[in-house]
């Protein structure tokens, strides 16, 4: 047998996948921007509608301008984890930047987002602990689930009354009990009912860890995310989130009221054996976390986008998440339907994500696009035109 058996399977799906001329959908290569909502891909012009990049800040020039001039004063990288050599005096300015903006008085970060909750989950709830997990929960949760070894209890998604019947079954044994939820939920674009889950968190005694990874810069007056627009942001222990969504860059964060925060610096492993962020990434994160304080109106334009983008899917029959977010999952039913319409919308100019089962809900095929701020309604009205085009080519069997 080969250690390379395993990959079998998954070399026959993509196979399949690329069956009569199709793409590889995960090796599009965005050979280059011409700005934050459009791009090169396959030699022509491109819509951007699976970026992520909510508030457009990735082409921020003051992010750009902050780079570049920490990369001559500082070179390119750290070449070592933050408990080792990799420290350097902007790793904490970023901390103190992040934490105030939170009104925490605690922060870590991270070199990615993926290692923000894989760290945080994994060292909080350990063995002999009960980590209660939301069913539509992001990869990197499960994953940190495994690295951490606490008996893992889901609840139905969105769903505080299952929340609180499985957290009364447990309430007399012995061991922590942490709950993670996610502020807008990655594949669907759904946004949690935190007011209820915090209501939860504080009839128990549970310890609440909210991901903000699709919120942050999204919900709130402030952009501090769904805690924020709730008014529970008391009730949360911990906030995790990423810095490659609204700001554009890399890396994550956890901020917390907790001083233990510090402790789990120490054991944290995904935490204490990576490189640190380079400094030419901590300076544009903060400037584009300056950016997103000094421009409020950008929150304003993406949720008017998402809402007409969302609109006029659901105008051409599309089925669609039930909250109106930044995130717009199409759901399909099958998956030669899905495969067919995003290589025939790829074809007629516009970029979004394919998304199969099992990585998606319900085992349903999505076609999972991102709105943002910078998007005009010209090229909203566009997108969704290029939808109606593309479901027009589907054959009748599809």
């Amino acid at each position: 047998m080969s250690i390379f058996d395993k990959f079998r399977g998954v070399e026959q799906r993509l196979a399949e996948l690329q069956a009569e001329g199709g793409r590889n959908p995960f090796s599009v290569v965005i050979e280059r921007p011409l700005s934050s909502t459009v791009g090169i891909i396959e030699g022509r012009e491109t819509l951007l509608f699976g970026t992520n990049n909510y508030l457009g800040l990735s082409q921020s020039p003051r992010a750009i301008e902050a780079a570049v001039e920490a990369v001559k004063a500082r070179g390119v990288g750290t070449t070592g984890s933050r408990i080792a050599n990799g420290t350097q005096s902007l790793h904490e300015q970023l901390e103190q930047h992040i934490a105030g903006f939170f009104h925490q008085k605690h922060c870590m970060v991270f070199s990615t987002g993926y290692q923000a909750n894989l760290g945080m989950i994994s060292t909080l709830a350990g063995k002999g602990d009960y980590l209660l997990l939301d069913a539509d929960s992001h990869a990197s949760i499960y994953d940190a689930s495994r690295l951490g070894h606490a008996q893992v209890i889901r609840f139905r998604h969105n769903d505080p009354d299952d929340l609180h019947k499985r957290l009364n079954r447990i309430k007399d044994e012995p061991g922590a009990k942490l709950v993670v939820v996610e502020g807008i939920y990655s594949m669907t674009g759904n946004v949690v009912p935190m007011a209820e889950m915090a209501a939860v968190k504080r009839e128990t005694g549970a310890t609440l860890l909210v991901d903000e990874a699709h919120s942050f810069g999204v919900l709130g007056a402030n952009g501090r995310g769904v805690a924020e627009a709730a008014g529970v942001e008391d009730d949360v222990d911990f906030v995790v989130g990423t810095f490659s969504k609204s700001l554009g860059t890399v890396g994550g964060y956890c901020v917390s009221r907790h001083p233990e925060l510090e402790l789990v610096r120490l054991h944290c492993r995904p935490y204490m054996f990576t490189a640190s962020l380079p400094p030419e990434v901590i300076a544009a994160t903060m400037a584009a976390l300056d950016d997103m304080q000094a421009q409020p109106e950008l929150r304003t334009r993406l949720m008017e986008n998402a809402a007409r983008f969302h609109e006029g899917l659901n105008s051409l029959g599309l089925t669609t998440g039930r909250t109106v977010s930044p995130v717009v999952g199409v759901v399909l039913e099958t998956i030669p339907e899905a495969i067919m319409l995003w290589n025939t919308l790829l074809s007629l100019g516009l970029y979004v994500n394919l998304s199969l089962p099992p990585a998606t809900p319900d085992h349903h095929p999505l076609l999972r696009c991102s709105v943002m701020a910078t998007h005009t309604s010209e090229q909203i009205d566009r997108a969704v035109e290029i939808f109606r085009e593309a479901m027009a080519r589907l054959p009748a069997s599809a």
